[in-house]
């Protein structure tokens, strides 16, 4: 059995004078303090990359910053499904005894350490270099192709993208540390600058400084235990120009695996823990992992299903879309949330029962590439 023993996600927004290996220390040194455990029993590190600091070896470069000597040292890229993908591979480190604690670390000064043209320059990598990224593509557009797809088929309105946005800025008005935390109504969103359309600027995440940390170990540690008790993957393309039909197929693929290793169904699910990058990545992921019809979840949320005193929590510290974005990192907080919320320890954002199974989903690339855990407090 591979635990969830501890997480930790610093402040994003603005962190002056940081840099990934530094927001990667103080997480680190968090999860660690959080888990009474010496940097000795550290034998697992799997790293995120760093835009900002494209180092070929940066799992090895950070365990000599923070003095670690792993067993085992691997940096991974998976756009923004990394973060659920390092938990996945420490889980399969700890469930084959390769390793007992294995360090899941990502950070990164996207906001102050990278100008806005080096910033479109890296993420328009996953635009086909001849095909697409010579028509001006940028991450924005090629996720507003899929918005207007989206809306096209299931009859959807942009005003039910927005009750998705509107949704994550008041999770992350009570949220301390949350880089956007000024309420927003859907007519904001609405009326906010077009950045592609049918997207606007309250539709797409802020860039963000700031870390985060997770220790996945063969043992529970104190408190209630959380073990990570399935998990899937699904790669189905690269390019948005070569997606299948079905663009977040991946995501119903590596969803249903999860489900089906830890044994639950959706309905099973009491907390939600879903990518949120664009209010329509969040539509199309909690369609495509069954959570919500096609074109129902911008109503949903409207509705107070996702609040945290609804019947299904959803991103209750704000989400990429309000807690911010600092590459890796970001959807790592979601994580660390998940764990507070199982072990009821989330505060003023506590929901009303601490969940007994969890979902949590990464998407990387145009859709691309997708990472689904199960979370079950077993004790």
């Amino acid at each position: 059995m591979a635990y969830l023993r501890a997480a930790y996600a610093t402040a994003f927004g603005r962190h002056d004078g940081s840099d990934p290996l530094s927001l990667m220390r103080v997480s680190a040194q968090h999860v660690l303090d959080a888990a009474g455990m010496e940097r000795g029993a550290i034998d697992g590190l799997v790293c995120g990359y760093a835009t900002t600091l494209p180092h070929l070896m940066l799992a090895t470069r950070f365990a000599e910053s923070f003095g670690l000597t792993p067993q085992f040292a691997q940096a991974v890229q998976m756009g923004g499904a990394t973060g659920a993908g390092m938990i996945h591979l420490a889980r399969l480190l700890v469930a084959s005894g390769t390793c007992r604690n294995v360090l899941v670390v990502a950070g990164e000064n996207r906001l102050t350490g990278q100008s806005r043209d080096a910033s479109v320059q890296a993420l328009a990598q996953v635009a086909h270099p001849q095909g697409e990224v010579p028509t001006g593509a940028t991450v924005p557009a090629c996720y507003a192709l899929a918005a207007a797809r989206y809306l096209h088929t299931t009859g959807a309105q942009a005003s039910h993208l927005a009750a998705l946005a509107v949704l994550m800025r008041h999770n992350a008005a009570r949220t301390r540390g949350a880089h956007l935390s000024a309420p927003i109504t859907e007519a904001d969103v609405l009326a906010s600058r077009p950045i592609a359309e049918p997207l606007k600027l309250l539709d797409c995440c802020p860039i963000s400084d700031g870390g985060a940390a997770v220790l996945v170990s063969a043992e529970a540690g104190s408190g209630p235990a959380v073990a990570i008790t399935g998990a899937g993957q699904a790669h189905t393309h690269q390019h948005i120009t070569e997606a299948p039909d079905d663009l977040a197929r991946g995501a119903r693929q590596s969803c249903a695996a999860a489900l089906l290793e830890a044994g639950v169904t959706a309905d099973d699910i009491g907390y939600l823990a879903i990518y949120d990058s664009f209010t329509v990545t969040l539509a199309m992921l909690l369609e495509a992992c069954g959570i919500c019809a096609p074109g129902q979840a911008g109503k949903d949320a409207r509705a107070g299903r996702f609040d945290a005193v609804g019947d299904l929590p959803l991103n209750t510290h704000g989400g990429l879309l309000s807690y911010g974005h600092c590459g890796v990192a970001g959807a790592m907080a979601h994580i660390s949330e998940a764990l507070l919320q199982m072990r009821g320890m989330a505060g003023p954002r506590q929901v009303a029962a601490a969940p007994t199974h969890a979902l949590i989903h990464g998407d990387g690339g145009i859709l691309s590439s997708h990472v689904s855990l199960v979370l079950e407090r077993v004790a």
